[in-house]
């Protein structure tokens, strides 16, 4: 079994036995568990972004190792592994995620496994990533991005094949994703 697949249910795995011993527990400190579970969760997968984003922006030297570890930590938390972090009861204060996720649960696991494929495709090219960036590496002119914007992505919006990208138009699609669902499912909490 790849090395990937297996951090993959790993993470899965322990992430569905804390929810199910949280169960045992009062409602309001499972919930708080799985609030701070799910963030320390998105503050990986932030700092694993920033780590390849900083290696492709030149701002951190570029380093295979580190590019298919920080490929694999956003790989294992996305797609399923992210959608089990949202469970129903979880959402509103004191958790940043907005009560819309279960109203709007389909639209939420769709992103959540577009990520997922997106993570899963950059993880696979930094399986194989050379000693140093290359050019079929690198985003390139005339890649369409997703059709997506602030406001989302267009409807009926052609999707290019993930596996067919550069590792950096990956990033890039991911973070876009991710500004996406941000923008609402997620609120400010003080």
């Amino acid at each position: 079994m790849p090395a990937l697949t297996f951090l993959k249910i790993a993470v899965v795995t322990t992430r569905v036995l804390a929810c199910s011993l949280m169960l045992a527990c009062s409602p309001a400190a499972a919930t708080d568990a799985i609030v701070a579970a799910r963030q320390a969760s998105m503050k990986k997968m932030a700092a694993a972004a920033r780590t390849i984003a900083e290696m492709f922006d030149g701002k951190r030297a570029y380093d295979a190792a580190g590019f298919k570890l920080a490929a694999a930590t956003l790989s294992a938390r996305t797609g399923p592994a992210l959608i089990t972090e949202f469970p129903e009861g979880s959402l509103g204060a004191p958790s940043g995620a907005r009560p819309e996720i279960d109203q709007a649960r389909p639209e939420f696991e769709a992103l959540a496994r577009h990520i997922g494929r997106l993570a899963d495709s950059l993880a696979a090219k930094a399986e194989e990533a050379p000693a140093e960036i290359t050019s079929d590496m690198r985003m390139g002119t005339g890649i369409p991005m997703d059709g997506g914007s602030l406001l989302g992505k267009r409807p009926n919006a052609p999707q290019a094949d993930p596996a067919k990208l550069p590792a950096e138009h990956l990033l890039h699609l991911i973070l876009q994703d991710c500004t996406s669902c941000h923008s609402k499912f997620r609120q400010k909490v003080e």
